[in-house]
């Protein structure tokens, strides 16, 4: 998944659009989408920001299903605790399992908000290389400390992955996931091994950038662009109409 994350941030429709625009429209929207008292707004934005995903970026719909099943399943769970557990003013009962309006309407908000967030958040992810986006980060004066332990931990999810990939295969080739009990046992040892695996990993990586001269400061590579008129006035217009549905949709009730 994470390497699938990495290939298509290279090679999406959107790639060669301005890293600050895709950023700014990102970041903004999700505020938007966070900060709206009804979920209409939120639902909207994913929506929005899917379609352009799909439509624009190219990204595979199978692809970006699977990407989104894990949250939206969170969501969907938190929705229909809230609507079973909390509230007081039930709205449809059936053999003792009452559902609650206001608890629907919290719950539907939150699952609005979740993959409002999620959304924008994939939209970046998906059309912006991480180099791109540490590279904005320095121009907007982010601490150079930050960015660069930011990278260091990037790379490192792909060597826990790594690392936890083989330990399970060779693990598997010698039964030890055949049952219940050898698949505890093999998890519990791939867990405690791969904590101990990943730190020298971490420390080999270490020594071979202090064999490369590292002095603190890891430069990084990428096109310098910035945001075109175009960009910054269809940036103001989408994220204007979205603040303008917030304010006309703020005493709006669904259940």
């Amino acid at each position: 998944m994470n390497v699938s994350v990495d290939y298509y941030a290279h090679t999406n429709g959107l790639r060669n659009t301005s890293p600050a625009f895709k950023m700014a429209l990102a970041l903004i929207t999700m505020i938007i989408s966070l900060a709206s008292p009804t979920p209409l707004i939120p639902f909207t934005v994913a929506v929005l920001m899917t379609l352009i995903i799909l439509l624009l970026a190219d990204i595979p719909p199978a692809y970006y299903l699977k990407f989104a099943a894990v949250p939206a399943g969170f969501g969907l769970l938190t929705l229909i605790l809230m609507a079973l557990f909390f509230g007081v003013n039930p709205v449809w009962s059936l053999m003792g399992i009452k559902v609650y309006s206001d608890g629907l309407n919290t719950g539907l908000l939150v699952f609005s908000r979740i993959m409002g967030g999620f959304t924008c958040l994939a939209f970046l992810a998906l059309t912006t290389p991480l180099n791109e986006i540490f590279q904005e980060l320095e121009r907007l004066r982010v601490p150079r400390a930050f960015t660069e332990i930011a990278l260091l931990m990037y790379r490192s999810v792909f060597i826990f992955l790594e690392e936890a990939s083989v330990m399970y295969h060779a693990q598997d080739t010698r039964l030890g996931y055949s049952g219940i009990r050898n698949s505890y046992r093999s998890l519990g040892l791939l867990a405690g091994n791969l904590f101990i695996r990943s730190w020298l990993r971490g420390e080999a990586l270490y020594r071979s950038m202090e064999s490369r001269c590292y002095q603190e400061n890891l430069p990084s590579m990428g096109k310098q662009t910035s945001t075109s008129p175009g960009e910054l006035a269809l940036l103001l217009l989408f994220d204007g109409l979205l603040v303008l549905g917030v304010i006309l949709t703020s005493r709006l009730t669904i259940f």
